[in-house]
């Protein structure tokens, strides 16, 4: 139940006038949906629903409440609106594609914003960073979480409309998915939340069996007509507020990403990954692929990279190696757990895609190109004077292009046209390689980890970890440069352990714990691997192609899920031996330099890992990551 200890109580005094404003809401004139359409009467609710509506609504003070029930219908109805509010302009040049426009100061996620409560600070934040700005979470009290909700959300819909939307993380009715009802003022994110998960009447049936949901509200905020037209939002007073004891996620004044799609990164990952440790599983930053060899073997595997570092791209690959057929299960987002055989398994909680458009194009990622021109919001991308998109990294730039803003677009003056986290927003199932098991209720089995980021230097192109507990170190470890998709500026090589830096739910060191505690008696445990497709010679050039030839760096990891003998051991952990890893007709690749570990690098890199930990993490730190950075310093020294 939300917490308004400290709203007026004259707005909580309404609870009983909004029931009968949201009785009403599809008989409303204006309603974004027909006069005539059949929608859940609040009174139809399961009673926790209701009273989390009644009570957001008597907060809030919408015009109306909508209850969203997922039909096409209800899809054509938000896009027109959307139009007509100038949020959404329609791009002939495809089949039902738009395009959106954000405010300039609303473009990403407000990771500084983005805040945890508890009753115990040290939930939230190790030890080491008590009372102190911590990079692993930030934590709230729960009088300034209420302050916050108090300070924001009195009558922050007022004029609007309330949509209320029952939501499923998962196939619908799947074991392994949650249910989440999100409450918001903002049809793009309606719009988007149909696409990026499973909404509607058939989740109101879901919540009959099992009441267990988690609440979000989210507003847009700001008032008066917004800076940008369709766009409103309140930036300087942006907050994204968690209380996992609760199963409760607040968001304000925001409409974009991550910060107001609440089932994504608050829900799947914050939240999710605290849920995990509640109930023994893993809620993990990762796609899902899986991989068929040419003798007709299928594995699947997850892999951990941060935004913008290929993980869209691996997840839709087109393998170069003759025999091999990759196909999508999930790009961003893992829950694995495991089964009663012992085999971990995974779901992609998610039912769409929230790609980064910028670098995307059809030498990059065709498969991507191939899914994403229907049935998509474009987001901050390029107009072209057709009705066409455009984004850097796509091709050459047409001519008389209008940049993400709204203005002609002058390439003399050196700004991108598309924002560099411009996004597509597109259904999951229309992707022409999608996995016929992405929908699969138990999930899919998980054979291999792959952890990586950007590394221009020092790391090696694949390692393998030596056994679970070095693994863990090995994500535990991770560093890359930073990405578009955060407020943080590009080329700063900044610590992301497991990619999960901005999305822990909970204490840094309990969450290595738990990954410690996954092997047990009878679990079959995947294998462990850091990849770096990014490693440059001294001449600032790529020295691996990546991309489809990837797939080479999977054969040899699928050789080594069978245990075939093709590894040799480092320092580091086991890469491949000589001539292990197929290279035939790449030309000259240098393996030596691709592969080498040097010594000054590492002994570096060693101190930056245990600066990061007695900094960051302190006396939360499980002893076995103690124990494996020693073994690090020792390889090294003695290497």
């Amino acid at each position: 139940m939300l917490h308004f200890k400290s709203v007026p109580e004259d707005y909580v005094r309404q609870s009983a006038k909004c029931a009968q404003v949201a009785l009403n809401c599809s008989r409303a004139a204006h309603a974004p949906v027909p006069r005539n359409a059949k929608l859940p009467q609040l009174a139809a609710l399961t009673p926790k629903v209701r009273a989390f509506v009644e009570r957001s609504a008597a907060l809030c003070q919408p015009e109306q409440v909508h209850i969203c029930d997922g039909s096409e219908s209800e899809a054509a109805a938000l896009l027109r609106l959307m139009q007509q509010q100038g949020t959404l302009r329609r791009l002939p040049q495809y089949d039902n594609c738009y395009l959106a426009r954000t405010d300039p100061s609303d473009v990403a996620r407000v990771e500084s914003r983005t805040f945890i409560c508890s009753e115990r600070e040290r939930d939230v934040v190790p030890a080491a960073r008590a009372g102190q700005k911590s990079a692993l979470g930030n934590y709230i009290a729960p009088s300034d979480y209420e302050k916050a909700m108090a300070e924001r959300f009195p009558g922050c819909m007022r004029g609007r409309t309330m949509y209320v939307i029952p939501f499923s993380m998962g196939p619908v009715g799947s074991p392994l998915s949650k249910i989440g009802v999100e409450i918001t003022d903002s049809p793009y994110v309606v719009y988007s939340m149909r696409v990026m998960t499973r909404i509607g009447s058939r989740v109101l049936e879901v919540l009959r069996n099992d009441e267990q949901f988690v609440r979000c509200l989210h507003a847009v905020g700001g008032s008066g007509a917004p800076a940008v037209p369709g766009w409103p939002c309140d930036p300087p007073r942006t907050i994204i507020l968690h209380k996992p004891s609760d199963n409760e996620i607040i968001s304000y004044g925001s409409g974009y990403g991550g910060n107001s799609l609440l089932g994504k990164k608050c829900f799947a990952l914050r939240l999710g990954s605290v849920i995990a440790r509640r109930e023994g599983w893993l809620a993990e930053h990762m796609l899902i692929v899986g991989i068929t060899d040419p003798q007709g073997r299928k594995r699947y595997i997850a892999a951990a990279f941060p935004s913008a570092c290929g993980k869209t791209n691996l997840a839709m690959m087109t393998p170069s190696l003759p025999g091999y057929k990759v196909e999508c299960v999930g790009d961003d987002i893992a829950w694995m757990r495991f089964d009663k055989n012992g085999v971990l398994r995974a779901i992609n909680p998610e039912n769409g895609f929230f790609g980064v458009a910028p670098g995307t194009s059809a030498a990059t990622n065709p498969i991507a190109m191939a899914t994403v021109f229907k049935n998509t919001v474009f987001t901050n991308v390029a107009e072209t004077k057709d009705g066409g998109v455009w984004w850097e990294g796509m091709g050459p730039a047409p001519e008389s292009l209008t940049d993400w803003k709204g203005q002609p677009w002058d390439s003399s003056k050196k700004t991108p046209a598309a924002h560099p986290n411009s996004r597509f927003c597109t259904p999951a199932a229309q992707c022409p390689m999608i996995d016929d098991a992405w929908e699969s209720p138990e999930g899919v089995p998980i054979s291999a980890i792959l952890l990586g980021g950007r590394r221009p230097e020092g790391v090696p192109l694949v390692v393998e970890a030596r056994d679970w507990a070095h693994g863990v170190f090995m994500g535990a470890a991770m560093r890359s440069e930073a990405t578009a998709a955060a407020e943080h500026s590009g080329k700063v090589v900044m610590h992301d352990p497991f990619a999960m830096r901005p999305f822990f739910g909970y204490n840094f060191g309990e969450y290595l714990q738990h990954w410690l505690s996954m092997p047990r008696a009878g679990r079959k445990m995947p294998k462990i691997f850091h990849v770096n497709w990014f490693r440059k010679d001294q001449q600032g050039k790529f020295l691996w192609p990546g991309f489809g030839e990837n797939s080479r760096v999977l054969d040899w990891v699928l050789r080594r899920c069978d245990e075939q003998p093709c590894h040799v051991e480092t320092p580091l952990g086991l890469v491949p031996a000589p001539g292990a890893l197929p290279v035939d007709g790449l030309g000259d690749i240098n393996m030596e330099e691709l592969f080498s570990i040097p010594k000054d690098f590492w002994i570096k890199e060693a101190d930056s890992v245990e600066k990061y930990f007695k900094e960051e993490v302190g006396d939360d730190l499980p002893k076995q990551m103690w124990e494996q950075l020693e073994i690090l310093r020792r390889n090294i020294q003695q290497s």
